[in-house]
């Protein structure tokens, strides 16, 4: 039997407190809605593959509470509950959730799941509705969406495996190329110092959650990189690399490597950054590509977008002060 197209999750933000994520699935809409209420079925695709959920408690009824902790892969345990408000099967969940993380706050957002079906297919519609414009902000820039595309591919892969009795194989991209152009309210000179001098590096580079612990620069052909980046959850996460070619405020082509903590190589990557005058600013053209050495590399893969706008929306923030 073929096997059915791959579908995409897709992410809007319908309010300045809400995300919406939309995702379809090739089963009809009853098992997915068993597969997203009985906890069997939880715990073989809730949350990355490289990631495994360690308890999964659910009293499946309104007003009925829930629980999971999830292990990262650094062996972080990352808590999550909340409450069930409403049970419709097999068309509609709404239940709250926290993210227990008292660094953060412990933020709680408000989930509406619908499902509808058509010709065997059923559209999932998950609504998050935050307390707050910067909670919704937080979660977006934690890595939620490639989180979250992984988490719904692992759930294709079991109602298939229900329906058919098969294996579905997801093919994961392992490279990903990206180019991003910004037009940046600052000299060349000024854009450039951002890059290559470690005070400012330390202040913009990485997602938006993380903060810098450390950064080394020998800004020269053949001269090494490294910036330690500090996680969420307090993880470190060195990525270093090489200089290939420097043109002092015009280009900086370097790669840039990714390591766990035991130093083994996730990604390795190439950047070019070119700058140019642009009517008294400064038009920043970022090109990378990256490939992934690790079989969760895919999910960093997809988060590589979202990482380095929230990067240089950072570096804006920096030249506008």
């Amino acid at each position: 039997m073929p096997e059915p197209k791959r579908n995409e999750l897709k992410v809007t933000l319908p309010s300045d407190r809400e995300i919406l994520l939309t995702r379809s699935f090739n089963a009809p809409r009853h098992l997915v809605f068993e597969a997203m209420t009985k906890p069997e079925h939880v715990a073989n695709w809730w949350g990355p593959r490289a990631a495994f959920l360690k308890i999964v408690e659910m009293d499946v009824r309104p007003g009925g509470k829930w629980r999971y902790v999830l292990v990262m892969p650094n062996g972080h345990e990352a808590r999550f509950s909340g409450t069930y408000h409403e049970l419709t099967p097999p068309e509609r969940i709404v239940a709250t959730e926290c993210f227990e993380e008292p660094q953060f706050g412990n933020p709680k957002w408000l989930s509406t799941v619908t499902l509808e079906e058509k010709d065997g297919v059923t559209t999932m519609r998950s609504l998050v509705l935050h307390e707050s414009t910067a909670n919704r902000d937080g979660h977006i820039q934690s890595g939620m969406e490639p989180g979250a595309a992984e988490t719904f591919d692992r759930l294709e892969q079991l109602l298939h495996k229900q329906i058919t009795g098969e294996d579905l194989h997801i093919a994961e991209d392992m490279e990903k190329e990206l180019q991003i152009t910004r037009i940046l309210n600052a000299p060349r000179e000024l854009v450039y110092a951002a890059w290559t001098e470690p005070a400012h590096m330390l202040q913009w580079w990485g997602p938006g959650m993380f903060t810098n612990h450390s950064c080394e620069l020998d800004v020269q052909p053949g001269g090494a990189w490294q910036i330690v980046m500090r996680g969420p959850d307090g993880t470190d996460y060195p990525c270093r690399g090489v200089y290939r070619e420097i043109v002092p405020q015009e280009k900086l082509v370097f790669t840039n490597n990714a390591f766990d903590l035991q130093d083994k190589p996730l990604l390795e990557g190439l950047t070019t950054v070119l700058l140019e005058d642009h009517e008294g600013k400064t038009r920043l053209t970022l090109t990378t590509r990256a490939r992934g050495l690790v079989d969760f590399a895919p999910m960093m893969l997809r988060g590589m977008e979202p990482g380095w706008n929230q990067s240089l929306d950072r570096l804006t923030a920096l030249l506008a002060a």
